[in-house]
């Protein structure tokens, strides 16, 4: 608190001196008392102008190729190369429009440096450079807003028949997925069927959830499109795959997806990286609490025939949570037993009617 007392104090003294100076300048000039209104400063400052611009547009092409590796991440996804295609074209205009901005803007500074003698020139418009200054940004950015929409547009459409669907669950603050089993759909689910259990909210009166299962890591196929449903519990999250290009805001009440295909698996950009320790990784972008910082999960991309193993040896959420048999209609729980590869002598009390008590049954 002192220092910044401090700070507050050297600041207003800094503003009065400032404020004291240029009273005594106006009032220097309003009596006529000012020989001359520009000294020889001013041809130094016009030339300052022109250094700070070559040195500033010169540092600034140097640094982005000196450090072009460390912010560009390799890119492992299809619609990922095309995205980072349409990134640098809009860097390449924009940057082009900078350095003619700034170029005219400190040249001008210079050239039209105060003179004594020198006038003014009246010149209210000219039609021809409104309309070029108007309609070629216009184009340009016309251009650049209808291809990113149409790039937005596939990311985001129906996924095919033979897509990968996986679900993706954001709370404070963690991850969690979930896979379709065996008939490679997800079942439906119900926010008020949510509870410290069912973190899904799976209704089990559906006959599609009972292969469904959690991981606690996101597994994907390379070559095969993903489908990612993504969906919040509590705040707003935001799903960010940096390698993949991917980033979908996870939204309480309104499902958002996103759909795209891996090119290269866990193994594959480690030999790239030449980092063997390296690994894929879901960050949340949205900042949703305290624990935000440690909203992280673990991305493994695998061969087709690796990620189809893997699911071959996931166990059901059912089968881990057989008390929620109790919930299953009656006609259905036979089948749900053997759809989620629960053992009969396990599932055997709630065949014969003797429930015990499912954590959080409805």
């Amino acid at each position: 608190m002192t220092t910044l007392i401090v700070v507050l104090g050297v600041v207003l003294v800094l503003m009065i001196l400032y404020l004291i100076f240029r009273i005594s300048t106006l009032v220097s000039v309003a009596k006529d008392k000012k020989e001359t209104e520009v000294d020889s400063s001013n041809g130094l400052n016009a030339m300052l102008f022109i250094l700070f611009m070559v040195f500033g547009i010169g540092g600034f092409f140097w640094y982005s190729f000196a450090h072009f590796d460390s912010y560009t991440l390799p890119v492992a996804s299809e619609h990922g190369a095309w995205t980072d295609t349409l990134f640098w074209i809009t860097m390449a205009v924009t940057v082009v429009a900078f350095v003619i901005i700034s170029i005219i803007k400190f040249v001008f500074l210079y050239q039209y440096q105060y003179k004594e003698g020198r006038k003014a020139k009246f010149y209210p418009d000219n039609h021809y450079l409104e309309l070029a200054w108007t309609i070629i940004p216009a184009i340009v950015l016309a251009l650049l807003i209808f291809t990113g929409l149409r790039a937005w547009n596939d990311i985001t459409s129906p996924a095919g028949e033979n897509a990968e669907v996986i679900e993706v669950i954001a709370q404070q603050f963690a991850w969690t997925a979930r896979y379709p089993g065996k008939d490679d759909v997800l079942g439906d689910y119900h926010y008020q069927k949510i509870d410290a259990i069912n973190e899904f909210g799976l209704d089990l009166t559906d006959n599609k959830t009972f292969d469904d299962f959690k991981s606690l890591e996101l597994h994907l196929p390379k070559g095969k499109e993903v489908l990612l449903k993504i969906r919040a519990k509590d705040v707003l999250h935001s799903v960010f795959l940096p390698h993949f290009r991917v980033k979908m805001d996870a939204v309480p009440g309104m499902p958002t997806q996103f759909k795209f295909i891996a090119t290269k698996t866990t193994e594959e950009m480690r030999e790239e990286t030449g980092n063997p320790e390296f690994n894929y990784e879901l960050a949340c972008t949205e900042i949703c609490g305290k624990g935000h910082f440690s909203m992280k999960m673990n991305v493994i991309v695998h061969s087709e025939e690796d990620f189809a193993k893997w699911k071959a040896e996931q166990e059901t959420w059912l089968s881990q949570n057989p008390d929620y048999l109790k919930n299953v209609p009656a006609g259905l729980r036979e089948s749900a037993m053997i759809k989620a590869g629960i053992p009969a002598e396990t599932g055997l009390k709630f065949t014969q009617g003797e429930f015990g008590t499912a954590v959080g049954s409805n």
